[in-house]
């Protein structure tokens, strides 16, 4: 039976889940160490691997040395031809990466492998076939055996894949939020390194020298010819002026302008003013209006208090008072008296008298704001005709005036445009007499006196972290997979239902050798158990084995389970084949012996059955023959007379198909009833729950189940469709044990009981197996 699980259905992994977050400190440590106790070797298997890896690299690539120069950008000292010199930011980072783009420009290393002739430099002629690293180096091997020999190449070709492989050796930094750029160039040799590091801080001081100074030229050549360009249109600007003065008699005077544009600014402000005042009467005008025009005007309605002079019309903040002191009382008689009472239609009436004579006030204060309206479009008409008579005197009068002042305009930006490049130009010129850089070399490069790359210790480093993290990693990836029962308290999480023993693995050839077994000679027709098969006697052969003590746990935990039912036919079953049931059922049935228990082992696999060929090779007869009444039981019935069990086989003499139906007869339920008053105990070998039914039609036969998992073997998942399948097994489960536990593995599990099983000091107990 179930007994505290009985009510408890299969449960999934979420149960795991919630007890490993209720998990303390400890028991979670005690998990972590649990994990690297049980996967350690496949760490260490990985680790090896990409240190192996780092090791092949670090002998197989070429060192590389690093020099390092230091160049400072003096950005306030930059040609200014068209505007005063300014102070660049700091922060300002398109100046410096501008910068850094000319040093790792194409044409700038160009001017380097030239100066330094890098094209006839073994070093640069191999890194422009693709690098001197390992897989180019193994190309060149395969090459020539491949593709056949390389065509020689040209000066040119050469010389380019020494500019592409360039940039590759070179790199060029800012140095924080400062003006300096380092320049570090990577070679095989380190006098090579420092050597070319300062030939690009020299080059490019070089570089820049001479484009400031082909700037500078340019730029003053294009002034001079611009400041002759300028001198002939300033002289033309002031002839004009002088001889439009003379054609239209024009005469300088003192003073402004003419009176004529003073009085058309004078009319040009007054007008703003009339057509502020239109658009202002316009608008009250429309607003009154709406608000009369509207269907349900309410004396109460904000809409009327909007309007300015409504606020200050005694008659109509009177009629409104008045409104709305009979608007409270209607509402407070219309409560008390009901809506249609004479009062309250009184009150309404007055309301409504009090409502027309408002509107009333409002129509006179709408004729006065029409009024308003009208006089102030009259205004308004009036002086856009002034201002239009004065335009248009205006434009006859000052035309000539308008062109003069143009014409003056002119010459005097002429004027302004030559004075500016008469200064920059003297300025270009004492700047071309003695240029000043922009960039300097703070500091040059030396021989490094240590490799750049690759560094062995750091390379070492990674590989071995690398290896960790994929060791466990892959490790992880076993735990998770791992799908498997390992301890009890798995099963008890899993399943809800108690672990009664792990039972440890014995070895198919344990007890073969032992003194007390005696080889059987069947004689004649004698229905003796076979006692030559040492793994189904071991419980007998080794009495104080670990096996032999968990097979004893097992029946104490039958023994106590009779107290709340009747535990005297007990099936037992597995979900899958080949997990030990039948070798649990010979123990249990050989250990419940001792005593003088009368004990029965019956062999109901009718399917599969693996319990008769081992302890009844030679029987004819068993429980088929029984259950069609071809045979008696006792005429079947095997003995082991050294323990006094009996064993019914099973004998098949062709594959049975309908063997749920047989299990489930009124014939098998007479026969465990008649054995039932016979024997202390029924042990029944049933098949597993998933390829057949047949466990599940015993249910009504059977008084309790005890279900057989192998360790490390049987997936969780099976477990819990097989018995979530046979709930009426489930129900009437006795508990669980695990079969063919590697006592020594346990300990990585389950640390506690682990330890529990497999202690040492048990021998001191007459334990014989370690």
């Amino acid at each position: 039976m179930l007994q505290t699980y009985q009510t408890q259905s299969v449960r999934g992994e979420h149960d795991n889940v919630s007890s490993v977050a209720q998990m303390s400190s400890a028991e979670l440590l005690a998990v972590v160490f649990g994990f690297i106790r049980r996967r350690f070797l496949t760490v260490l298997a990985v680790v090896p691997l990409p240190i192996g890896l780092a090791a092949v690299y670090l002998l197989t690539t070429t060192p590389l040395y690093e020099g390092t120069a230091k160049i400072i950008l003096n950005t306030g000292n930059k040609l200014q031809v068209f505007q005063q010199p300014t102070i660049v930011d700091p922060g300002n980072a398109a100046v410096i990466d501008s910068e850094i783009e000319v040093l790792q420009s194409d044409n700038f290393a160009l001017s380097i492998i030239k100066n330094l002739r890098l094209n006839d430099d073994p070093e640069f002629v191999s890194s422009s076939l693709g690098g001197g690293g390992l897989l180019s180096h193994l190309f060149g091997l395969v090459r020539p055996y491949v593709f056949g020999p390389a065509p020689p190449r040209s000066e040119s070709e050469i010389t380019q894949g020494i500019v592409s492989a360039f940039p590759q050796r070179l790199t060029v930094a800012r140095v924080g939020m400062t003006y300096v750029i380092a320049i570090q160039f990577k070679s095989t040799n380190p006098n090579r390194a420092a050597e070319l590091a300062n030939a690009v801080a020299d080059g490019y001081v070089v570089d820049r020298l001479e484009a400031r100074y082909q700037t500078i030229r340019t730029a003053t050549a294009w002034m001079q010819d611009r400041m002759n360009e300028l001198r002939s249109q300033v002289s033309a600007a002031d002839r004009a002026v002088i001889d439009y003065k003379a054609a239209n008699n024009i005469v300088d005077t003192k003073g402004g302008g003419p009176i004529n544009d003073q009085n058309i600014t004078a009319l040009n402000a007054v007008l703003i003013k009339a057509r502020a005042d239109v658009v202002e009467a316009k608008a009250r005008l429309d607003r009154l209006t709406q608000i009369l025009d509207s269907s349900n005007l309410n004396p109460a309605d904000t809409k009327i208090g909007a309007v300015t002079d409504s606020l200050h019309n005694e008659i109509i903040n009177k009629l409104r008072t008045q409104y709305l002191d009979l608007a409270q009382r209607e509402a407070i008689f219309s409560v008390r008296y009901g809506h249609d009472h004479l009062a309250v239609v009184n009150i309404r009436t007055q309301m409504a008298g009090i409502s027309h004579s408002i509107v009333d006030e409002l129509k006179q204060i709408v004729a006065a704001y029409g009024s308003d309206y009208d006089i102030a479009k009259a205004r308004q008409s009036s002086l856009e005709k002034s201002l239009a008579a004065s335009v248009t005197g205006s434009q006859t009068t000052s035309k000539a005036a308008i062109e003069l002042r143009q014409l003056e305009s002119a010459a005097q930006t002429y004027h302004a445009l030559y004075d500016n490049f008469q200064q920059h130009y003297t300025e270009a010129v004492q700047q071309q007499s003695l240029p000043e850089n922009n960039a300097r070399i703070i500091t040059r490069a030396t021989p490094p006196e240590g490799r750049y790359s690759p560094k062995v210790l750091r390379t070492l480093e990674i590989a071995a972290f690398g290896g960790l993290a994929l060791g466990f990693g892959l490790a992880l990836l076993q735990e998770i997979s791992d799908r498997v029962f390992r301890t009890a308290r798995q099963v008890e999480a899993q399943l809800r239902t108690e672990c009664m023993a792990l039972i440890p693995l014995i070895k198919p050839n344990a007890g073969a050798s032992s003194p007390s077994i005696k080889p059987h000679l069947d004689v004649g027709t004698s229905r003796i158990i076979r006692q030559n098969d040492g793994l189904f006697r071991y419980v007998i052969d080794s009495p104080l084995s670990r096996f032999a003590e968990s097979i004893r746990a097992v029946k104490v935990a039958i023994d106590l389970g009779n107290v709340a039912k009747s535990n005297k036919v007990i099936g037992i079953t597995s979900s899958m084949p080949n997990e030990g049931k039948s070798l649990i059922s010979a123990s249990l049935a050989q250990l419940c012996t001792p005593g003088g228990a009368r004990v029965i082992l019956i062999d109901c696999d009718l399917r599969l059955p693996s319990l008769s060929p081992k302890l009844a090779p030679k029987a004819t007869k068993g429980l088929i023959d029984v259950l069609t009444g071809s045979s008696d039981v006792d005429s079947v019935i095997w003995t082991d007379p050294s323990t006094n069990l009996s064993f019914l086989p099973v004998v098949a003499k062709s594959r049975l198909t309908h063997t749920g139906e047989i299990l489930a007869s009124d014939a098998m339920k007479q026969l465990l009833q008649r054995l039932r008053a016979r024997y202390d105990y029924v042990i029944v070998d049933l098949s597993p729950l998933a390829p057949v039914i047949d466990a599940r039609a015993t249910t009504r036969l059977v008084d309790s189940y005890l279900f057989v998992i192998e360790w490390g073997k049987t997936k969780i998942g099976v477990v819990e469709h097989a018995l979530s399948a046979a709930n009426e097994v489930y129900e009437n489960l006795l508990g669980v044990v695990l079969n063919k536990v590697d006592i020594k593995l346990l300990s990585r599990y389950d640390s506690d009981r682990g330890e529990y099983y497999y202690n040492p000091l048990y021998t001191r107990y007459g334990y014989t197996d370690s």
